[in-house]
């Protein structure tokens, strides 16, 4: 099963190429730019571990594919997602948010549906 989460999900990964243009399409709008990784990808952990410090003054996207071809040594295993924040208004708003590195192979999970008082019916997720 392929975790879909944030731009481009249901699109057939990125290549280096197809990145830089997206890195550069952020640093055309003055948005600052982070990279996170994780290898707890459930949909609920808005959490990831922060790859460096953000990078609020970068303007070129060469800077960026280096922390991020460092971050891929560092967790070949992880997920790894690009984060773009506008910081205009004063506090960081994320604009644009995308999967940038999967491990070979991706864990699945299973909506679990159980049957509460009367008809009404509770959820959960469990991996698989």
């Amino acid at each position: 099963m392929r975790i879909t989460q944030g731009c481009f999900s249901f699109l057939p990964d990125l290549d280096d190429a197809q990145i830089t243009a997206q890195v550069e399409y952020i640093l055309g709008r003055d948005w600052a730019v982070s990279l996170e990784y994780t290898d707890d990808p459930h949909p609920r952990n808005t959490y990831w571990e922060m790859w460096g410090n953000p990078m609020f003054d970068l303007r070129d996207a060469k800077g960026v594919m280096m922390e991020l071809d460092e971050c891929r040594k560092a967790h070949p295993e992880a997920y790894i997602r690009v984060q773009a924040f506008d910081d205009t208004r004063g506090f960081e708003t994320v604009m644009m948010s995308f999967i940038v590195n999967r491990p070979a192979e991706e864990p699945a999970f299973h909506m679990q549906r159980t049957d509460h008082v009367g008809r009404s019916q509770k959820y959960g997720w469990e991996a698989r």
